[in-house]
């Protein structure tokens, strides 16, 4: 019992009590110490000369109170490392580290230090690598800098060697420092011998001189103690320095290669192969060039001239090297590059014929965009003229770079023909350039009459600044003077002006004529820019439905890009013309045969070359036609945009002539959005058109509209097409998984697979060979593809916009139901986002989620065992032909239709039936001797067979035909025997096809279609290639196979490496509702595995009698290691410590002298955190995740099952099975009846109540509405909406009523309510008794007023318990309303006029002080004048003689002697003053609520112990170890410290002693004592619970 009594029967334990259980010792008592330490504390008394002990009590060694657990528990386990890059030794860094976290050290100096490669080694001070972060060093005391030690230094390599240079630069650095210090210290040290000599006068250091004797000598040893530490760190760094005097000549001597001896050289005669260097842009882009190198024999390996598989290895090459670069950001759908496009966008199949120095642009599934987006821009180039002849002429010259000129139409001037104030210059220094027509429009620089640009149209790329060119060879205008040279207005009225000069617009000129490339000749009308007139029509256009441009003089002539229709170079303007393009009728019937053609140059042909031609003609008027002179044709410049005759509507170049306004700018946003066409791209584009479907002008524009011009725009339509072709990209909102918080939840947009989705629906042949490849392999589906790519591709969105620490591996709805693909989801669906951990549910706890992960780590033990179980013992499966027998058709293993017995059985059964058929042909008579030894013969060799091998006598029916009688209506027997009905062959006998093989002449042929053989006809052989039935050839080495009786393996002739083995089923959706089954596994070709165990599934068995290939034909031992590998299982959970053959890594301990082997399961598990080798064949090793010794590296695939406890072995591993998934069932049932018993209870007990929180101190600042059901919930809502920095865990009300449960929070409300109704109650009967006349009526009704208060005062107040007395519609009435409550974090109650209070304070504070500072300032202003008059007078001085000799003459007056009232004015600022700095101490005392406690005046004795107790409490029912530390200066404030510091629940209302006595009194609660926290309930002792 709990006294020690012994309890030899049941009825000696009574009820309810604590018993202890022994196995044959005597009575322990656990509380023993704590008792005795308890008894001992009470008689202990303190003295002057310290702890006195009660006589008889010896003093014992002092013992911690923590246990060894515990201690092990709050030691620090983390270290300081000083880290440098390697090579470097400056700049270093502190990184904290885990002892036994190498791994995780080592990433956290990859993203500190931002390397560009994964950290991977650690090298110390002499260039030895680092394994255990422990047995780093600590630096020396002296360059110690906080009180948690420091280490290192140490130096991070990301796979290089170490660089000795790093250290020296480090040691020279430290050196430095200590040299330094060193020499400071001896001088402080010769002060201090100067202050023990006495000669004072010698020192320099002011603190030394109030020093003491005592503390000079004190402080002289300190300093000899520092200058003996700094003398041996500089010799121990020089030590250091020349232990690396061979490493730092060596580095010297071999450079940059010292790092990199641990790779191999080349050997010397090797030819390097060429490789390619490309220029790799992103699809759609001209600028951000990656260089990519590329090796030639890396990407024609084993490609055997293929260009798709070459084409492949390309991609990934080149996706390897872009995934480094941080400039190049894919956009597209696939993870990978999926084509290459060159500089004209055909497409790269062939890698072969790449060049170097090549251009390419990559695209990850989309379309190739051109990099060239050209928009309709202006061009100004700058003219001059000169006279010849008496004629002038125009010319384009080059622009000074040096001349600044002011954009703006403001600072130009437009004309209409070339202006008369221009000064002409030399005609033959500008012979040769090129002319412009006279009847062209220009501007004139304002500020500079010689300065004229001519302005034109031309299509140029889209862009909004260009530097200025320096190449001699452009005549244009740098467009930095006008940025917004393409950008156009839209008036209503139908006019296009230039938002650069707003006094010139579009406007139609010459007729013209164009040749494109295959000889068509196309007529039209140059686009040309003229001044502003509303009144021409020439300059007003309109826009049609179908994105075209029209003039509207010309409505049959649109807007057309010339270079989209491969116009040649040369354009053929037409010579006659008058002004604004248009023909005259009178000059047409004249000078129709005179009529000839000019050619129009390129600019380039202008300047290479000089071209006179007299006899071309050219109109310098608007009707008449004049000679130009002799010389250059006037305008040169090729043509890119003119006016043609409208396309068809299926021409292949119609979008040519198809235009669209690209908003730009931010003068109007959102103008986009009131563009009214039906094809969504030009939405997604921002695309504007101003006019409607119907052709008329869209009015919800904000004219006019501003934007690009921009060609070979999509269609205004929406395309007929499929609804696939239309997938609009879905929008999700996402959150990690967990969060509580959904206003956190981000918009993410997924991919947009329109164009896969289309390419899908075009190429016809492609959907055909998939429809063929579905009924040949049913179980793969590929139009699923593109919607998995699309869940790819927004999971990597997620991972980028949520931040998150790992890529995002799964997806899961609010319900918690996991999502694989987003084509199903709706618009703005919450989402949350895992890193591959399963759902947690964001309303549990985090106790709850632990349960959760538990459960989970769990269940996915018992399902990786559970799949061990099944694949150790594997039915009997054989080879057989997936779908029809034909050539390309897979093959895989599948159940027998006929069930194999063991050879032993088989004899018996042939013995017996043997023996009866000799028996029945003895006993029958009838058969003569030959016909017995025929039928004993029959019987000796008779074998069982399959039922494909028996004939079958049962036909349905129908097939049931009278063969003689149908015979006898045929003539012909042959014929009869041709064309009868053919009987069908049932079900189990054309399986039975698929099953049955032979193996002859080296070859597995088919038994049914001898023409077929098992074979390969991938080129590239490596492990996983699928085996198919492929044609036979007698020649093709891949399809003959060797058979190694001993090993029972098939091996490929062409590489004995590969062998015929089963592909093992994937455990990947091992949680998944689906089971296990071992059949319908690929047959596939594996590397040969020269293991004893391990390798069952490339074991086989040929029955030569039956025709049948035997899949897992091995030991039983073998089954289970090749299970537990596949299975993810420790294989010393199936052997134990019995050493095998099987395959496995082994890795050193940290010291390098021990090595651990482990199985292939561990090593899965461990991969990447150590560095681990492969076992050599024939390796004997049990795996060491067993073993003591490997105990603390976390060994096992097992996230929660020890390896050690488990036994799988054969007899035992169903039972161990059998037992977990009860221990996990009961594990479930136990959290879902506590989940739902909680839900229930809250519930039940309570419903949501709202209330709107504030700060506590903020009054009624910034409140939050908050409901909640239960009462730590409301505090967990508090501490988030309000963002406290500490949890809350106090709620006041508005009269500072402490609030600690949730029923007191309604009980406070409910008296409230009542309150207030009688306090208005008693507002409307004063007015009544006030009113009346004062008389007897008013007396008597004053008193029953008084009488009626009396009583309500009285009256009780309602408690929690008395709640359920109230109505449940008024109950709802009175919660309707939201509760004001006050949050605390543990600080009592501020009033709610608390900060009024203090800024009213604050205010008048500052006003007092201001108006002192202003008194001050003027007082101090008028001494200044005062100075300043008596300075400037400069009145001299008068000097008075007197008697005595030391001052004969004394000096009286003058300029430098203060006046009377200076000295009086300067008394009264010192006054002020004084008042000022009494005034700023009185108002600190004062100034806020929160310093009255901090000021106190209460002082405390010297030697008063503090009223504060400290306890360790633990709670009601559980152990003493599971308790913290509380104080208090009272029981009430020790229980509602222990409130908060245990996380009760329900607030603490009792303290027991551990015996269970109660606790009444402050005085009985001693300092560090034991107490046990109760919330009201009785104690429970620790077993009792």
């Amino acid at each position: 019992m709990a006294d020690g009594t012994e309890a030899l029967e049941p009825k000696d334990i009574p009820h309810d009590a604590d018993i202890y259980i022994s196995t044959g010792e005597p009575f322990l008592d656990s509380f023993k110490k704590i008792k005795d330490h308890l008894s001992l504390m009470k008689k202990v008394t303190w003295t002057m000369n310290g702890l006195v002990l009660p006589t008889g009590a010896k003093r014992r060694k002092t013992k911690p109170v923590l246990s060894n657990h515990m201690k092990k528990l709050t030691e620090k386990s983390s270290f300081r490392i000083l880290v440098f890059k390697n090579c470097s030794g400056q700049d270093g860094y502190e990184i904290i580290a885990a002892q036994d976290q190498t791994e995780k050290f080592l990433d956290a100096c990859t993203i500190r230090m931002t390397l560009t490669s994964p950290a991977k080694h650690l090298y110390n001070i002499h260039g030895e690598k680092i394994e255990d972060l422990s047995s780093v060093p600590l630096l020396d005391k002296c360059l110690q800098n906080s009180i948690t030690p420091l280490r290192g230094p140490v130096w991070v390599s990301k796979g290089e060697g170490f660089s000795p240079s790093g250290a020296k630069m480090y040691i020279h650095g430290v050196l430095l420092a200590l040299h330094q210090r060193l020499k400071s210290a001896k001088n402080y040290c010769k002060q201090m011998d100067f202050a023990i000599d006495g000669q004072r006068g010698e020192i320099t250091e002011k603190g030394i001189l109030s020093m003491t004797t005592e503390e000079l000598y004190l402080e002289q040893e300190k300093v000899n103690k520092l200058i003996e530490e700094l003398q041996a760190a500089i010799k121990s760094y020089k030590g250091h320095l020349s232990k690396l005097a061979p490493q730092l000549q060596a580095e010297q001597e071999q450079c940059v290669s010292y790092v990199y001896q641990h790779i191999k050289r080349l050997p010397a005669n090797m030819v390097l192969p060429q490789g390619l260097q490309l220029k790799v842009y992103e699809n759609g882009k001209d600028t951000g060039e990656i260089l990519v190198y590329i090796t030639k024999k890396e990407m024609e390996n084993n490609c055997r001239n293929q260009p798709r598989v070459m084409m492949e290895r390309l991609l990934h090459m080149i996706h390897k090297k872009l995934q480094y670069s941080a400039d190049f950001k894919p956009t597209g759908l696939n993870l990978i590059p999926a084509r290459l496009f060159d500089e004209k966008g055909q497409e790269i199949k062939n890698p072969l014929l790449l060049k170097n120095e090549q251009k390419i642009w990559v695209s990850y599934g989309k379309d190739y965009r051109s990099p060239l987006n050209r928009v309709l821009s202006l061009i100004f180039d700058r003219v001059t003229t000169a006279e010849k002849d008496g004629i002038t002429v125009i010319y384009k010259t080059l622009l000074d770079p040096k001349v600044d000129l002011l954009p703006g139409c403001d600072n130009w001037e437009a004309c209409t023909e070339f202006p008369d104030n221009f000064q002409c210059t030399n005609h033959q220094i500008l012979q040769n350039l090129e002319k412009v027509d006279m009847d062209s429009h220009f501007i004139q620089y304002k500020a500079d009459p010689q300065i004229v640009f001519h302005v034109s149209v031309a299509m140029d790329k889209m862009r909004k600044t260009l530097s200025r060119r320096k190449d001699y060879r452009d005549l244009r205008v740098p467009s930095t003077l006008w940025p917004l040279a393409n950008m156009w207005l839209i008036t209503k009225a139908g006019m296009i002006l230039s938002r650069a000069m707003v006094q010139s617009c579009l406007a139609i000129g010459h007729p013209i004529r164009v040749e494109t490339d295959d000889g068509t000749s196309l007529e039209g009308y140059k686009l040309t820019v003229q001044k502003r007139d509303k009144s021409s029509i020439y300059q007003h256009w309109g826009f049609g439905n179908d994105g075209s441009i029209y003039c509207k003089a010309y409505p049959e002539f649109v807007l057309t890009y010339l270079e989209e229709l491969n116009v040649r170079d040369e354009v053929t303007q037409m010579e006659h013309h008058i002004h604004h393009g248009a023909w005259s009728t009178a000059h047409q019937e004249i000078e129709s045969s005179a009529a000839e053609e000019v050619t129009v140059l390129s600019q380039r042909q202008v300047l290479q070359k000089n071209i006179n031609n007299p006899s071309q003609k050219q109109l310098s008027g608007p009707l008449d036609a004049h000679l130009m002179p002799a010389g250059p044709l006037r305008e040169t410049m090729q043509l890119t945009v003119a006016l043609v005759r409208k396309l068809e509507e299926k021409h292949p170049k119609a979008s040519a002539q198809r235009w669209a306004i690209k908003h730009e700018g931010t003068t109007k946003p959102d103008q986009w959005k009131h563009s009214k066409v039906e094809n969504p791209l030009w939405n997604k584009l921002t695309y504007m058109w101003p006019v409607l479907p119907n052709g008329e002008l869209n009015e919800d524009f904000d004219w006019p509209i501003e934007g690009l011009l921009v060609p070979n725009s999509p269609s205004l339509k929406k395309p007929a097409g499929k609804k696939s072709d239309w997938y609009i990209p879905v929008r999700l909102r996402a959150l990690h998984n967990g969060d509580r918080n959904k206003s956190k939840a981000i918009t993410i947009i997924g991919p947009d697979v329109t164009n896969m989705l289309n390419r899908q629906h075009i190429h016809p042949e492609k959907k055909q060979k998939t429809k063929a490849n579905q009924k040949m392999y049913p179980d793969e589906d590929p139009g699923m593809e593109i919607y998995k790519i699309e869940f790819q591709h927004f999971l990597d969105k997620c991972t980028a916009m949520l931040n998150l620490p790992t890529a995002a591996r799964r997806l899961f709805t609010e319900k918690g139901m996991e999502l694989f693909l987003l084509k199903d989801l709706e618009r703005d669906q919450l989402v949350y986002v895992s890193c591959g951990e399963p759902w947690i549910d964001p309303h549990l706890t985090m106790a709850q989620h632990k349960k959760r992960l538990l459960l989970n780590n769990l269940a996915s033990d018992i399902s990786a065992i559970h799949t061990y179980c099944i694949m150790c013992n594997p039915e009997i499966l054989v080879l057989g032909v997936r779908s029809n027998i034909a050539a390309g058709a897979k093959l895989f293993v599948d159940r027998g239709l006929v069930a194999f017995e063991e050879e032993k059985l088989t004899e018996e059964l042939q013995e017996n039936q043997t023996e009866e058929i000799f028996l029945n042909i003895k006993d029958d008579s009838d058969l003569n001797s030959h016909a017995k030894s025929h039928l004993k013969t029959d019987a000796w060799h008779m074998k069982s067979k399959y039922s494909w091998q028996e004939s079958s006598c049962d036909f349905h029916d129908d097939d049931s035909f009278p063969k003689d009688k149908d015979k006898e209506f045929c003539e012909n027997a042959e014929l009869f025997q041709k064309y009868r009905p053919q009987l069908k062959l049932n079900v189990e006998l054309q399986k039975a096809h698929h099953q049955q093989f032979e193996f002859r002449d080296k070859q597995i042929i088919n038994c049914a279609f001898p023409g077929l053989v098992l074979g390969v006809q991938d080129a590239n052989l490596h492990s996983g290639t699928e085996v198919l039935l492929v044609e036979k050839k007698p020649d093709d080495t891949n399809q003959h196979w060797i058979w190694r009786d001993h090993d029972r393996t098939f091996h490929l002739m062409s590489d004995p490496n590969l062998v015929l083995a089963v592909s093992m089923p994937s455990t990947q959706t091992r949680d998944s509702k689906c089971a296990l089954d071992m059949k319908g596994c690929v047959v596939v070709l594996q590397k040969y595995k020269e293991y004893s165990n391990g390798a069952a599934n490339q074991k086989w068995h040929y029955m030569e009698n039956a025709g049948v290939f035997s899949a897992f034909y091995s030991t039983i031992l073998d089954q289970e290691i090749t299970a537990a590998n596949h299975a993810s299982v420790c294989t010393f959970s199936v052997t134990n410590r019995e050493k095998i053959d099987q395959p496995g890594y082994y890795f050193l301990s940290p010291n390098g002298k021990q090595k651990f082997m482990i199985c292939l399961a561990c090593a899965r598990a461990i991969r990447g955190k150590k560095e681990l080798k492969k076992l050599p064949a024939g390796s004997m090793f049990f795996c060491a995740s067993g073993s003591e010794e490997a105990g603390h590296f976390s060994l096992g695939p097992f996230k929660c099952v020890n390896v050690m406890k488990t036994d799988l072995s054969t007899l035992e591993a169903e039972n161990t099975l059998n037992y977990l998934e009860e221990v996990l069932a009961s594990l479930r049932t136990e959290t879902s009846i506590q989940t739902i018993s909680e839900k229930i209870s809250a519930a039940m007990n309570q419903k949501a109540v709202k209330i709107i929180a504030y700060r506590n101190g903020a009054g009624y600042r910034n409140g939050q509405l908050i409901i909640a059901s239960t009462f730590p919930m409301m505090l967990t809502m508090c501490t988030r909406q309000l963002e406290l920095t500490r949890k809350a865990c106090r709620l006041y009300t508005s009269d500072g009523i402490l609030i600690l449960t949730l029923p007191d929070l309604v009980t406070w409300a409910v008296n409230e309510y009542f309150r207030q109704s009688d306090s208005e109650e008693d507002y409307k009967e004063r007015p009544a008794i006030t009113d009346s006349a004062e008389d007897g009526t008013a007396l008597h009704m004053k008193d029953k007023y008084m009488e009626k208060v009396k009583i309500k005062s009285e009256l009780p107040l309602m408690t929690p318990d008395s709640l359920n007395m109230i109505d449940d519609s008024l109950f709802t009435i009175i919660l309707r309303n939201p509760i004001e409550v006050w949050v605390s974090c543990g600080e009592p109650f501020l009033p709610l006029d608390a900060l009024q209070k203090a800024a009213r304070q604050e205010k008048q504070n500052w006003l007092e002080k201001d108006k002192i500072l202003a008194a001050l300032d003027a007082m101090k202003h008028k001494m200044r004048q005062l100075q300043g008059r008596r300075i400037t007078a400069f009145k001299p001085s008068t000097f008075v003689p007197t008697k005595s000799p030391v001052q004969p003459v004394v000096v009286e007056g003058g300029w430098t002697e203060e006046t009377q009232e200076e000295m009086k004015l300067m008394e009264n600022i010192q006054h002020t003053e004084t008042h000022f700095s009494e005034v700023q101490a009185s108002q600190f005392k004062r100034s806020s609520p929160f310093s009255s406690k901090l000021l106190s005046s209460k002082h405390r004795c010297l030697y008063d112990q503090p009223s504060t107790k400290r306890v360790w409490a633990y709670r009601n029912g559980y152990k003493p170890e599971q308790g913290v530390y509380a104080w208090g200066k009272t029981i009430s404030e020790l229980l509602d410290n222990c409130t908060t510091r245990l996380n009760m629940q329900q607030p603490a209302k009792a303290l027991y002693t551990p015996d269970g006595e109660p606790l009444q009194s402050w005085d009985e609660i001693e300092r560090d004592m034991l107490l046990c926290v109760s919330a009201g309930n009785p104690f429970l002792s620790r077993t009792g619970n």
